[in-house]
């Protein structure tokens, strides 16, 4: 069985790299910026929840260079307005 390339991050840990509060990241980042199965899973069905830093990283470069008036949509496109 391959070892995973991924790295999961509790919101803590997340909190840490990013430098958003926890809050922030809990009530506005998760199901707006974050999504579900592409940015963070939750293991096992629970309730806890894991992100994927690989994911984020890439995100956040590829948001970084977006233009002012691209909407990211949720299927990882963008809508140039």
């Amino acid at each position: 069985m391959p070892a995973s390339n991924k790295t999961y991050l509790t919101t803590e840990e997340l909190s840490s790299r990013i430098k958003y509060d926890c809050r922030t990241i809990r009530e506005r980042l998760k199901d707006s910026v974050l999504l579900e199965g592409v940015h963070y899973i939750r293991p096992f069905g629970g309730r806890k929840i894991l992100y994927l830093w690989e994911q984020i990283e890439t995100d956040m470069g590829n948001a970084s260079g977006l233009a002012a008036i691209s909407i990211p949509m949720a299927n990882g496109g963008v809508c140039h307005g």
